[in-house]
C-alpha cells in the first residue's frame, strides 16, 4: 500500500492512473478536492478496488495520522500543492497554507508513524516529495540547466512556497531520519491538465475562437516534461533513489512560450481544420510581475543512478496531448461549466472507505 496526496489534480491523477496500471499494489489517494482537484480525472478508477479514495486536507494531521495508522502503507508520495504561478501572485495566503503548512503538517504525521515502525518497515518506508524546477529562480540564456546542486533563487510567492516545503523535507531527513526523496520536475504537460496552464488554455481558448494571450514578448523558455514521463520518473525514484537525496527530471525539451504556441496552432490546423490558421488567434498582453525568463534541467543524474530518461520527445507528446484535449470534449465542458465542482462537493468515498470518512 502507499499513499499519495493531491491525486486528484493533474499530475496526481495521472500518477495514480499510470501506478494501477501499471502495479497490483493498491494505493490509499487523499486529496482535498479544491478548484484543481478534478474528480473526472478518476473516472477509470472508481470502480478498483486498489484505488481508496478519501476527501481530505494534508493540513489536517488527525486525519492524515488516523489514516497513516488505518491503511499502514509503505511509502508516502506526497503531490498536493497550490502550483499556479498568476495564483500565487494574486493571493499567496493559500500558497503558504497548502504548500508550507500543510507539508509540515504531513511531515509531522508522517515521522510519527514512521517512528512507531518495527525495524523491518522503517527500513523499506519512504516519504517522497514531488516539487519543482521554479526553487531555483531564472536562468540567463547561455547558463548551464539547473543541477541538484544549483542554489535556491524562488521569485514568485510560489517558488518560494515550494523551496520552503523541500527545506522543511530535507530537514527532516537530517533531523529526525526520515527517509525522504525529493524530485524537481520541469513544466509538465498532458492529459487532465487544468486549463489555466499554458498549453490546455492556448487549446481550449483556440477550439472556441478565442484568443490566445501570450505574455511580454513571448520569448520566456522553459523546459518541458510529458507528465506520463514524469510518473515513470517518480516510481523509478521511490523504487530506487537513495533517501535524503534529490532528483532532477527534465523533459530536455527547452522551448520559447511563443514557441510552443506556434507548435499547438499547427497541429491543430492538421487535426481540427478551419478557414483560417489558429495562429491568428495569437495576441500579446502584458507580462506578470516577476515572470522568470528561463528555466532548464539537467536530468543527467536520475539518467547515470537510476536509468530514467523521457520516452516522449516534445513533438511526440505535445500531438498526444492535443488529441486527447481533442476527444474529451466532455471534461473540457464539465470544467468550464463549473459542474465538476459539483461533482467534487457531492463526491463520497469512491470506495472501501470507513464511514467516518464520507462528506
Amino acid at each position: 500500500m502507499i499513499f499519495v496526496t493531491g491525486g486528484a489534480g493533474f499530475i496526481g491523477s495521472n500518477f495514480v492512473i499510470d501506478w494501477l496500471a501499471s502495479s497490483d499494489e493498491p494505493l490509499v489517494n487523499l486529496d482535498k478536492l479544491t478548484y484543481a482537484g478534478n474528480p473526472d480525472n478518476l473516472l477509470s478508477a472508481r470502480q478498483d478496488a486498489r484505488h481508496i479514495f478519501i476527501k481530505g486536507d494534508i493540513g489536517d494531521q488527525a486525519l492524515v495520522s488516523r489514516l497513516l495508522q488505518q491503511y499502514q502503507p509503505r511509502a508516502v508520495v506526497h503531490f498536493a500543492a497550490e502550483s499556479h504561478v498568476d495564483r500565487s501572485i494574486d493571493g499567496p495566503a493559500d500558497f503558504v497554507s497548502t504548500n508550507i503548512n500543510g507539508t509540515f503538517s504531513l511531515l509531522e504525521a508522517a515521522r510519527e508513524y514512521y517512528a512507531a515502525l518495527p525495524a523491518v518497515k522503517q527500513r523499506d518506508f519512504r516519504f517522497l516529495h514531488v516539487s519543482t524546477d521554479e526553487v531555483y529562480g531564472s536562468l540567463a540564456p547561455n547558463e548551464p540547466a539547473f543541477r541538484e546542486t544549483t542554489a535556491y533563487a524562488p521569485n514568485s510567492p510560489y517558488s518560494a512556497s515550494k523551496a520552503a516545503s523541500d527545506h522543511l523535507v530535507r530537514a527532516y531527513h537530517h533531523t529526525y531520519g526520515l527517509p525522504t526523496l525529493t524530485t524537481n520536475c520541469s513544466n509538465n504537460y498532458g492529459p487532465y491538465q487544468f486549463p489555466e496552464k499554458l498549453i490546455p488554455l492556448m487549446i481550449t481558448h483556440a477550439l472556441v475562437g478565442k484568443p490566445l494571450p501570450i505574455y511580454g514578448d513571448g520569448a520566456n523558455v522553459r523546459d518541458w516534461l510529458y507528465v506520463g514521463d514524469h510518473c515513470t520518473a517518480v516510481r523509478r525514484v521511490l523504487e530506487a533513489g537513495m533517501p535524503g537525496q534529490t532528483y532532477n527530471i527534465g523533459g530536455w525539451n527547452e522551448k520559447t512560450n511563443l514557441g510552443v504556441v506556434h507548435t499547438l496552432c499547427d497541429i491543430l490546423d492538421s487535426m481540427a481544420p478551419k478557414s483560417e490558421s489558429y495562429r491568428d488567434q495569437i495576441t500579446f498582453v502584458t507580462d506578470r510581475p516577476g515572470h522568470d525568463r528561463r528555466y532548464a534541467i539537467d536530468a543527467s543524474r536520475i539518467e547515470r543512478e537510476l536509468g530514467w530518461r523521457p520516452a516522449e520527445t516534445f513533438d511526440t507528446g505535445i500531438r498526444k496531448t492535443v488529441r486527447w484535449y481533442l476527444d474529451h470534449a466532455e471534461w473540457i465542458a464539465g470544467i468550464r461549466s463549473g459542474a465538476y465542482l459539483n461533482r467534487a462537493q457531492q463526491l463520497q468515498s469512491m470506495n472501501n472507505v470507513d464511514q467516518e470518512h464520507r462528506q
